[in-house]
């Protein structure tokens, strides 16, 4: 396994739709463990494959210490709704409140190409952590279709975010960032990122 990078803000990839995997290889399950250990390095809770500079429609999840692997997925309901913050790996230390669904039907494959349906109200634990598999799952499948929680913002916040993002890469341009494995043990001023 391997650390990969992880595209940023003003990366083309990012706004790209993914295209659906028509099999599960040796080289996509490789892909999974990176995308997982990536992941993990940077604090987050979900990254999908444009993050990594992949256009396959794929996203890997990690909620209350259930491990998701979803391959094609798509998002047959939607329930409730709340607001809560968000972050993003792809644009770190920026967030901003979005409305979501507070329960979710996903239908995808798992790693090995078996068809499933997680209802996130079924999960086991409690109603927050159902809550918050619900917005990964739909932040995540989001980046599936190239786009990102900035998006939800009012044009005034999505402004403020954009200058903030501006100020805090001081003039860098790169399009990604890395990884290392030290950030595992670096404090995050934020729990975790979608």
């Amino acid at each position: 396994m391997s650390l990969l990078d992880i595209y940023l803000l003003g990366a083309p990839i990012l706004r790209q739709e993914t295209t659906p995997v028509d099999a599960i290889t040796d080289e996509l399950r490789g892909l999974i463990d990176d995308m997982f250990e990536t992941m993990y390095a940077a604090k987050g809770i979900g990254l999908a494959a444009p993050q990594v500079g992949r256009s396959e429609r794929l996203t890997v999840i990690d909620v209350d210490d259930r491990q998701l692997v979803l391959v094609n997925p798509e998002i047959a309901l939607r329930e409730g709704m709340a607001r809560a913050e968000e972050g993003c790996l792809s644009i770190p230390d920026i967030y901003g409140d979005v409305d979501r669904a507070t329960r979710v039907v996903v239908r995808a494959l798992d790693r090995e190409g078996q068809p499933f349906e997680l209802d996130t109200a079924t999960v086991p634990g409690s109603r927050e952590a159902q809550e918050l598999l619900a917005r990964c799952i739909q932040h995540e499948t989001d980046h599936l279709d190239g786009k990102l929680f900035i998006d939800y913002l009012s044009l005034v916040k999505q402004q403020a975010a954009q200058r903030k993002w501006k100020k805090l890469r001081k003039g860098d341009r790169s399009l990604t960032r890395s990884v290392v494995p030290a950030a595992v043990s670096q404090h995050h001023h934020r729990d975790e990122e979608l």
